[in-house]
């Protein structure tokens, strides 16, 4: 799924905006590419696999969910989901983080921005701006408990 963002409304560069969000930069040696990973758990695997592309005036996200390494000895290829819920999910999660800034820095949030995806129209295609959009709060130890 693509999220595809004005970079005068990120305000950080997209290393750094993903580093904020979670993920961590890993690299193939194989062909001398850069990503992000964000890990469920200690374990490699389930990860969300973030891609992005600086086209011009846009930063281009690419995410997907890597359900497990490939499982045959010369393939590249793995199980991933691209347009699952999960994924709808953390797109969400994004947005909600980028919304955060944007009233951080004092921004104009009143304009939509558009996905270059069209997988992205089958969650509403709601404006990532709009107000009833949040980051999840973070719980401390007691209210994981007790909330």
């Amino acid at each position: 799924m693509k999220l595809s963002i004005n970079k005068k409304r990120l305000n950080l560069n997209p290393d750094n905006f993903l580093r904020k969000v979670g993920y961590a930069l890993i690299h193939d040696s194989l062909k001398d590419h850069d990503s992000y990973v964000r890990r469920f758990s200690r374990d490699h695997y389930p990860r969300f696999h973030m891609y992005f592309e600086d086209q011009n005036d846009r930063v281009i996200f690419n995410l997907h969910l890597d359900q497990k390494q490939a499982s045959y000895e010369g393939s590249h290829m793995h199980s991933a989901e691209y347009d699952s819920e999960t994924v709808a999910a953390e797109i969400e999660r994004l947005k909600g983080f980028l919304i955060e800034e944007s009233r951080a820095e004092g921004l104009s949030i009143d304009k939509p921005e558009e996905t270059s995806d069209k997988t992205f129209s089958g969650i509403g295609n709601k404006d990532f701006r709009d107000e009833t959009i949040r980051p999840r709060e973070k719980k401390g130890f007691w209210g994981k408990i007790f909330g």
